[in-house]
């Protein structure tokens, strides 16, 4: 049971580092996301010059934040659940909620992204689509590739919350053994 436990806190340790390595990723996206836009206001208030590729490079930059941004979420418990009965529920109870709804909810609509946006992604490389506007940011797969990337790291995510939650249950298991 030693061994388990042991290799279950590697694991969790390696994951964390991943996944907080990616947290701040979006923290940096989140900057410049800001710094993108109050370039674009200043521009555009200031000197009546409007530039698309900036507009489309804002919600590019949002994109990426928003999907690495929930699994990074997961990881610190941050996620929208109903907490009315949530937060009433003893250690037990909430580590197997979180089980059952990553097992069935969070890992199959994940894998299902993963899987249909793969050619979603691949077929914009393959045509070389870039933007519709005259002056817009050109390589569209680009930022259709955060979707399976961000899911690929959802699941990631989910296996860390998954590990944590089995290793709390393991630790009340041998809490109420002694």
């Amino acid at each position: 049971m030693r061994i388990l436990s042991n290799v279950m806190q590697l694991i969790i340790n390696l994951l964390k580092k991943v996944i907080d390595a990616i947290g701040y990723l979006c923290s940096i996206l989140m900057i410049l996301m800001i710094v993108n836009v109050f370039y674009d206001v200043i521009m555009r208030y200031f000197f009546n010059d409007v530039s698309i590729a900036m507009q489309e490079l804002e919600w590019h930059l949002f994109a990426g934040m928003f999907m690495f941004g929930i699994g990074y979420t997961l990881k610190g418990d941050g996620h929208v659940r109903v907490d009315v009965f949530y937060d009433r529920f003893s250690s037990r109870a909430k580590a197997l909620v979180n089980i059952l709804g990553s097992l069935f909810f969070a890992l199959p609509i994940t894998l299902l992204t993963i899987f249909y946006s793969w050619d979603y992604t691949l077929e914009a490389y393959q045509m070389g689509e870039g933007s519709a506007d005259p002056g817009g940011l050109p390589h569209r797969w680009v930022i259709r590739s955060v979707i399976p990337i961000s899911s690929t790291y959802l699941v990631i995510c989910i296996i860390y919350v998954l590990i944590h939650q089995l290793q709390t249950l393991l630790k009340q298991s041998q809490l109420e053994l002694k």
